[in-house]
């Protein structure tokens, strides 16, 4: 294409060119910056295309005066296009720019469509548009130590690099604004996607604040445990080996002990010693437990306890993780460091973890979560009278579907009863097979095939909604959510059955978990705007699955614990009523 890209790096003539921009409809930026996290990247340049093929880049010098030429345009009325909106009004923040224009997020758009592929400017462009985007090895050299990094370049060389994804930017919306309306999910995407864009970027900004002391602390005591079970690994093996070694622990498992006599070896020769693979040996010698045991205490060290201090930030003395609203299939967030939705909360090592995230000084942790919204969301939308009773009722649903398996009163279910009920009710809304299940509670194949045939007998709506899912799916090749989120499943009329089964679970389970998941996303709006309406100084910080969390200034407790409750609770209104449980605490363990 003939392009007409030009530099611009004077500030008054970049400052008159933002001037004249604020009479668009819309522009299309595509910011140059070193640094993965957007809290600590380094704005290098900002590339602007106000029509089709036409646009400037504006590099930011050592100063970063460039952003101040740019700032109005960012809290204009000029609808702002970009492929990361939310990394953009983080990186502006801390350049004192409030991102308060209007905005579209073309990955963001692409993701609904799109949700297990990614959502590159380049991959889009190849994909819609039919178009490559220049390589960037052209500019800066082969892939490899020696290839250039991106501050390395002179301003002139990023002109048309930069240019050209914004151009590409530009051309976008439409064709994925278009897509959209065709699947029906407008909604979807103006009411909920793009606002929760904004609700992202303030909790990342806020942070979170982590008690490094207790880390440390409790890094010792983990240390001190690590030790003693390495000495309890070498009694048992009755032998001195790197329990930190897979090779070296399987070779001691499976040649020293004789654990499995059809061990398999991995393609490099060693013994696979898999979580998997040692789950199924636990009961042939004490050695094993110990090994998981140990490995369970690395992995948090090194993924929570150690590596929380280093994450945070110097200037805020906060750890901001990054929420990632484009990942997952089902329309869940997830979270990039740390990672909150891999804190184990079971075990009460990993609750230490939870004990560390505490308020700023003199404020109160707040947390609220959904109960058991997954499962009030199949009463709903199965219509099951015993389940939409038992909410209603507030009666204890695990103890109830024990008590319809095993044909006995109430009254006369044991605890033990209720947790295979309480496994099975959630393992039967994720699809799981008679062996998950005989896995998951250590209990014969048939009594869990059992188990699974008594329990959808008592609850006809449920066996009808999942068999109707699976009809739709196998029809239509996706499901949806109550909001119109896709999920799609190409593999579900698969000659596989292991894969075609897979899909199955999916077209029962992904309706659910992304209904939920789009209720906390209203959820999070409605309580973010109502902050600001009310002028509430206290801050929504992180969500985690099912629940939220906030940094509260005690004297807005009241107000805040309102408010919460009240917008989690009417996100969605079906046949069953949501419930959110609540508490507020010195830290996140203790509001838990």
């Amino acid at each position: 294409e003939n392009s007409d890209f030009q530099l611009i790096a004077d500030l008054d003539e970049a400052a008159a060119y933002v001037r004249q921009l604020l009479t668009n409809k819309r522009v299309a930026v595509h910011v140059v910056a070193a640094g993965e996290e957007a809290m600590t990247a380094k704005i290098l340049g900002f590339a602007i295309c106000p029509e089709a093929h036409k646009g400037a880049y504006l590099p930011v010098d050592g100063f970063g005066m460039m952003i101040d030429s740019v700032k109005p345009l960012f809290e204009s009325r000029v609808t702002i296009c970009a492929n990361d909106v939310k990394r953009l009004m983080v990186m502006l923040h801390r350049h004192g720019v409030a991102f308060t224009a209007p905005y579209f997020d073309t990955s963001v758009a692409h993701y609904l469509l799109q949700p297990e592929r990614g959502h590159s400017i380049e991959g889009m462009a190849q994909q819609l548009l039919n178009y490559e985007v220049i390589d960037p090895e052209s500019y800066l050299g082969p892939k490899g130590r020696t290839q250039k990094k991106i501050y390395e370049l002179a301003p002139e060389s990023l002109v048309n690099p930069a240019c050209e994804r914004a151009d590409v930017v530009w051309a976008l919306p439409d064709v994925l604004t278009r897509k959209i309306e065709e699947n029906g999910m407008t909604h979807l995407l103006q009411q909920i996607e793009l606002p929760l864009v904004k609700v992202l970027a303030k909790m990342e900004i806020a942070g979170a604040r982590i008690d490094v002391k207790a880390l440390n602390d409790y890094a010792e005591v983990l240390t001190h445990r690590m030790n003693e079970l390495e000495q309890q690994c070498y009694d048992a093996a009755g032998m001195n080996f790197n329990t930190a070694s897979p090779a070296q622990v399987g070779e001691v498992l499976f040649e020293h002990l004789h654990l499995d006599a059809k061990a398999k070896k991995t393609k490099t020769g060693q013994y696979s010693t898999t979580e998997e693979v040692l789950n199924k040996l636990r009961n042939k010698h004490p050695l094993v437990d110990l090994i998981l045991e140990l490995r369970g205490i690395r992995k948090l060290l090194s993924t929570y306890v150690k590596a929380l201090p280093l994450l945070i930030n110097p200037a805020t003395h906060r750890i901001h993780t990054t929420f990632n609203q484009t990942v997952t299939a089902t329309g869940r967030l997830s979270s990039t460091n740390p990672n909150l939705q891999n804190i184990p909360v079971r075990d009460d090592m990993g609750r230490e973890i939870r004990k560390a995230f505490i308020p700023a000084d003199g404020n109160v942790f707040f947390s609220a979560d959904y109960s058991q919204i997954e499962l009030r969301l199949v009463a709903d939308f199965s219509a099951d009278e015993i389940m939409l009773h038992a909410f209603e009722h507030g009666d204890d649903i695990h103890a109830i579907t024990a008590a319809k398996i095993y044909h006995k009163p109430l009254n006369e279910v044991t605890p033990d009863e209720r947790r295979k009920a309480k496994t099975a009710n959630f393992g039967i809304l994720y699809g799981i097979s008679p062996f998950g299940l005989s896995e998951r509670l250590n209990i014969p194949r048939a009594e869990a095939k059992h188990l699974i045939d008594d329990y959808l007998r008592p609850f006809p709506g449920i066996h009808a909604y999942i068999e109707h899912n699976v009809a739709l799916a196998k029809q239509q090749g996706y499901v949806t959510t109550k909001f119109g989120r896709r999920r799609m499943l190409p593999d579900i009329n698969s000659r596989n059955a292991v894969v075609r089964q897979f899909s199955e679970r999916n077209a029962v389970n992904a309706p659910i978990q992304g209904t939920a998941a789009d209720i906390m996303k209203i959820a999070m709006i409605a309580i973010d705007r109502r902050f600001e309406q009310e002028g509430i100084q206290s801050k929504m910080i992180l969500q985690v699955h099912d629940e939220l969390n906030f940094d509260v200034i005690p004297a807005e407790l009241d107000k805040v614990q309102q408010i919460v409750v009240e917008e989690m609770e009417k996100a969605y209104s079906g046949k069953v009523r949501l419930s959110a449980s609540y508490a507020a605490a010195p830290n996140w363990l203790a509001a838990h």
